[in-house]
């Protein structure tokens, strides 16, 4: 496996690297290489487990990782309404994928994974939630560019949205952190409006990110009782079936992991420091894993499915501006 690992973690090392130069975000940047490279050169089948080894498990490894940066406590923080914001928030940025699916008549997953980015962290959120959804990679690595995409265009232009609507620096805040899809691109939204935008859209932002575990667990539930139902409908005996039980044997063990370390950083005090590492190799093994996707992409699934993804996605932001926009001119000003 090392030959395909090895890959993905160089591809890993460079997104990282010019991550810091061009705006698009390293996730991104790591499917494109990925990308790049599986169109440019003749990988050999050597690569293939390696590669296969870092897409799924390096992933796994990733998400249950995430969850010693997540502090429920920092809920408290946000007050009720802005809670009730970002729960609804949710809802309308995933109930809206569901929608334009079926208005436009297209792939649904790709639909929800584009939701679901756009509602809670962008590539994190896919990550975590791709194989629950069964989502193929070629919708993964669309959608996380899409997103990252609508993201960085943002992270510029809602500040000037903000100012040119007269929101004040607690508003504003509020808005950017309820609107754009990853931490970083939140943070500097509300830091280039000012100081206190820039601390609420970073509290904001986190308890978007705090609400992936639950997330999680509603479409595990969902998806495998669907499955469930269908594998029923062509049994007998369909009475025996237990939709708990069977949602709780198909629980990923790295969701479980996941849920158990939010749950240790909430009611135990960690050291920053090591939040601060564990964070890092997060980060790190979500690009290995962006990559590998990457690597299994073709030119000619992205021209088949990106123009059209690249519509819902930004439907998707549109819809969500608008309600936030609404939410705190007539519940928070």
């Amino acid at each position: 496996m090392i030959y395909g690992i090895g890959l993905s973690s160089v591809i890993a090392v460079l997104a990282l690297f010019f991550g810091e130069f061009i705006f698009l975000g390293s996730a991104v940047l790591a499917i494109l290489l990925g990308i790049l490279i599986s169109n440019t050169i003749q990988i050999p089948k050597i690569y293939n487990t390696g590669i296969g080894y870092s897409e799924k498990n390096i992933l796994a490894i990733s998400v249950a990782l995430m969850g010693f940066g997540l502090d429920f406590t920092k809920l408290q923080e946000l007050g009720i309404v802005t809670i009730i914001l970002i729960i609804i928030g949710i809802f309308v940025a995933i109930g809206s994928s569901v929608f334009i699916s079926k208005l436009f008549k297209i792939d649904f997953k790709l639909s929800l994974l584009l939701g679901i980015g756009n509602g809670i962290c962008g590539a994190s959120a896919i990550g975590a939630t791709k194989d629950i959804v069964k989502a193929k990679e070629v919708d993964v690595a669309i959608s996380v560019t899409v997103i990252n995409f609508l993201g960085t265009v943002g992270m510029f232009l809602l500040p000037l949205l903000a100012l040119t609507l007269g929101l004040n620096q607690n508003e504003a805040g509020i808005f950017m952190g309820n609107t754009l899809q990853a931490v970083g691109q939140a943070v500097a939204g509300g830091f280039a409006y000012g100081d206190i935008a820039g601390a609420n859209a970073t509290i904001v932002k986190m308890g978007r990110v705090l609400m992936l575990a639950f997330l999680i667990v509603v479409l595990i539930f969902i998806f495998v009782k669907s499955e469930q139902g269908e594998i029923s409908n062509n049994q007998q005996n369909s009475a025996s079936i237990n939709p708990l039980k069977t949602v709780w044997r198909n629980i990923p063990l790295f969701i479980i992991f996941f849920i158990v370390f939010s749950t240790i950083t909430t009611l135990i005090s960690l050291p920053h420091i090591f939040i601060d590492l564990i964070s890092k190799i997060s980060n790190f093994l979500l690009l290995v894993s962006m990559g590998a996707i990457g690597l299994r992409i073709t030119f000619a699934s992205i021209k088949e499915n990106g123009k059209v993804a690249l519509l819902v996605g930004t439907l998707i932001f549109l819809i969500q501006i608008i309600f936030t926009l609404s939410f705190v001119i007539f519940f928070i000003r």
